[in-house]
């Protein structure tokens, strides 16, 4: 069945409908997911605040100069902007080692620090590097640690029992990742946009991210920025209620979602990950080595060849994505809490995927 074909059966919502056919292994009817690579039909240019980013903070931030990334916008969906990778080339590589070596490091928070002794999930990328390297096409070796990272939380952490954020939950948003996230936000029209809380989640072949609504942060007039690297994948963008049919299309490598103003508290969801459209190990942006003099104040670093190898290996067969939202507007704080510690339980390991169960939200009232 095609899938402009479905229809509501059953009692199963649009959203829920959808997303089972394109998590399905064998749905190979891909005509419906729109491609930005090559846009059309409800596709439309998107404006950017060129004005907003100089060149060298761009620069800095491993991005081209504004004026040459593209925007797209998507009729009915007011305040979605799709970047397709704006990337310097090498400088996706910083951002996988981070999220990689860095990021799942303590005092951030990662699904493996809530379920296995704290002795055990030192040095995750230690523990797990040779593993890695060594890996064949076997899918019956053992999982490296790093392999069994689902999520991470950075800067106000996520609770996942509350759906909430909590002022006595909170460690430094690393800095590197909050001068990007500033800059993307600056020209998206989001001048002064604050990288309070980041939400990292780390795919498989059989991985997908359930249904849902980021409406959590108190602050729901700045945007979410979502920066996707490795292979690619189908995102859903639903309306304010699941009954809505969403829109799919593809995320690849380098590429930057926002969601803001109505597009903000939409219902969306990733239901399946897919292999590079280009038929090779990894998508060919990721080949391209960083350029050896880099601007004064970059927050990108060089990545030894060691270091970059593990990684690879690590994407031929992985996705990561990273979300990154302003928890509080200027000035906000957050109210009273009782009876909480902030810091809550973490769902089971693979629950914040649709692996087992998808985590499920409802929308604002609007």
């Amino acid at each position: 069945m095609a899938a402009g074909a479905l229809t509501r059966e059953g009692g199963e919502d649009a959203f829920r409908r959808l997303f089972r056919f394109y998590r399905q292994r064998d749905a190979s009817d891909l005509r419906g997911v729109v491609d930005f690579s090559a846009p059309g039909g409800q596709v439309f240019r998107s404006q950017l605040s060129i004005s907003s980013v100089s060149d060298q903070d761009a620069y800095r931030a491993g991005l081209q100069p504004v004026s040459q990334w593209k925007a797209y916008g998507l009729s009915g969906y007011p305040g979605f902007i799709f970047i397709p990778n704006p990337f310097l080339p090498g400088c996706q590589r910083h951002w996988v080692k981070q999220c990689l070596k860095l990021y799942p490091e303590k005092p951030n928070v990662c699904n493996l620090h809530l379920h296995m002794a704290p002795e055990k999930t030192t040095d995750l990328w230690g523990q797990s590097k040779e593993q890695l390297r060594r890996k064949g096409a076997s899918k019956w070796e053992p999982r490296s640690l790093l392999e069994k990272l689902r999520w991470v939380t950075l800067g106000y952490h996520y609770n996942w029992d509350t759906k909430k954020y909590s002022a006595n939950h909170h460690t430094p948003f690393p800095s590197d990742l909050a001068f990007l996230s500033e800059q993307v936000a600056a020209a998206c029209g989001f001048r002064g946009f604050q990288a309070q809380a980041g939400i990292l989640n780390y795919y498989h072949f059989d991985s997908s991210l359930g249904i849902h609504v980021d409406e959590s942060e108190l602050d729901h007039s700045r945007p979410l920025l979502s920066f996707s690297f490795g292979q690619s994948s189908i995102f859903l963008l639903g309306g304010l209620k699941r009954e809505e049919v969403p829109t799919a299309m593809f995320m690849h490598s380098g590429d930057i979602m926002v969601m803001s103003g109505f597009s903000r508290l939409l219902y969306h969801a990733v239901p399946r990950v897919l292999p590079n459209p280009e038929g090779t190990a990894l998508p060919s942006c990721l080949d391209q080595a960083l350029s050896s003099d880099l601007p004064a104040g970059s927050v990108i670093e060089h990545s030894s060849d060691e270091d970059w190898q593990v990684c690879a290996k690590y994407l031929q067969s992985s996705r990561i994505n990273m979300t990154i939202r302003q928890v509080l507007a200027e000035g906000q704080k957050f109210p009273e809490e009782s009876g909480t510690n902030g810091k809550g339980q973490a769902p089971s390991e693979d629950s914040y995927h649709e692996n087992s169960k998808a985590k499920r939200h409802k929308p604002n009232r609007v």
